[in-house]
């Protein structure tokens, strides 16, 4: 009944919140009644999913959604290797239950979930992370000022809701299995985010952030979104895909068959000797947002020869093919004889005009670089 209860609750964070939902299902899961509620243990050099079958019988469909998104956050987070680098386990159990409980819709919590105002003399910040509630926690109980702290530690023991056993599994790890713990937690999260890239529901700041380190990815320097809208307008490629589906003639009249219009967009990038390690990734950082669009994006990497046509894969780590001298044509002449909508031309600039460059062409110059005038079309900067 709980693995029933438990499987349909991760189907609906899989598409209410993918990210949560995603990550859940790459967990192992273990039932356990020697913990009070649930948790997150051991499995190796990984972790996994704890949960006591009983407590999670009891809570109702949102009290299961939120306990899921609670354990995902705290291995997200970093808690479980963290604590012990603190001396007070029990505060900073409530501490790491405070930063990650403002992620959850209090409908969300189960009975007795600490928040904020759970300690009302306190006035905590809010989202100021671990390290300062538990600073805040500790002068507090130190100097005996929150009647709300004093009680709960009162209340706490080894089977209370708040004691997080399991992570007394982590405590006591060497530094470099801890290490290893990490980095499979990390290509966890990086693996869960590809597959999430353009839904992933709503997530911490924090969360996004550790995402874009893994993913090597920086914030765009350009609104691709609106620019390639605008750039492209209606131009498009027709697209037909062949369905098992019989004839129904209240619809289409091409029974069995998907059509579907989309932009395809040929994106050069120079990989001339002239072009530096930096300027490279930040075209490829901005190649990743492109994608990020809608839009079909078609790499041509290129130096004074086409050295590679590949269709965009924001999974693919890219090896740069080139690094000869410059020039602009094999481009040219590659698009003027294919069915794209438009040209995107990434480069430093450094070369001689090209000849019969088609008219929607756009240059964008790195920003390391200086524009090159001469260029036929629209010409940006990226800074």
């Amino acid at each position: 009944m709980v693995k029933e209860q438990l499987s349909k609750t991760i189907k609906t964070l899989i598409l209410e919140e993918p990210f949560y939902g995603l990550f859940i299902v790459g967990l192992n899961k273990v039932y356990r009644k020697d913990i009070p509620t649930a948790g997150v243990s051991q499995n190796g050099i990984g972790v996994q999913l704890a949960v006591n079958p009983d407590f999670f019988d009891n809570l109702n469909t949102d009290q299961r959604k939120g306990l899921l998104k609670h354990e995902i956050l705290h291995i997200s987070f970093g808690h479980l290797l963290m604590r012990s680098l603190y001396s007070d386990k029990q505060l900073f159990n409530i501490a790491a239950d405070l930063e990650i409980n403002q992620y959850i819709r209090s409908n969300c919590l189960p009975e007795g979930g600490l928040t904020l105002e759970s300690f009302p003399e306190l006035k905590l910040p809010v989202k100021a992370g671990t390290k300062v509630y538990y600073d805040m926690l500790m002068d507090a109980k130190k100097n005996s000022t929150s009647p709300s702290l004093d009680q709960l530690l009162d209340q706490m023991d080894g089977k209370s809701q708040y004691c997080h056993c399991t992570w007394d599994e982590f405590d006591n790890l060497p530094e470099s299995e801890k290490k290893l713990i990490k980095k499979q937690i990390e290509h966890q999260i990086k693996e869960v985010a590809q597959q999430t890239e353009k839904r992933r529901g709503n997530i911490p700041g924090e969360l996004a952030e550790l995402i874009r380190k893994l993913l090597n990815v920086e914030p765009p320097k350009f609104n691709w979104k609106a620019y390639l809208k605008r750039f492209v307008g209606n131009s498009s490629v027709i697209y037909t895909k062949k369905l098992r589906r019989k004839y129904n003639k209240r619809y289409s009249e091409n029974p069995g068959l998907k059509i579907k219009t989309k932009n395809h967009v040929c994106v050069g990038v120079d990989t001339s000797g002239s072009v530096s390690t930096n300027e490279l990734k930040e075209f490829m950082n901005e190649i990743h947002h492109m994608h990020k669009t809608g839009h079909k994006i078609t790499v041509v990497q290129c130096d004074t020869q086409i050295t590679s046509v590949e269709d965009f894969n924001p999974k693919k780590d890219w090896g740069i093919k080139g690094r000869g001298g410059t020039d602009f044509q094999p481009v040219i002449d590659h698009y003027n004889k294919s069915h794209y909508t438009a040209l995107i031309y990434l480069t430093d600039g450094e070369a001689y005009t090209p000849e019969n460059c088609p008219k929607n062409t756009l240059w964008v110059h790195s920003s390391q670089c200086s524009i090159n005038e001469d260029l036929p079309g629209l010409k940006i900067q990226l800074n």
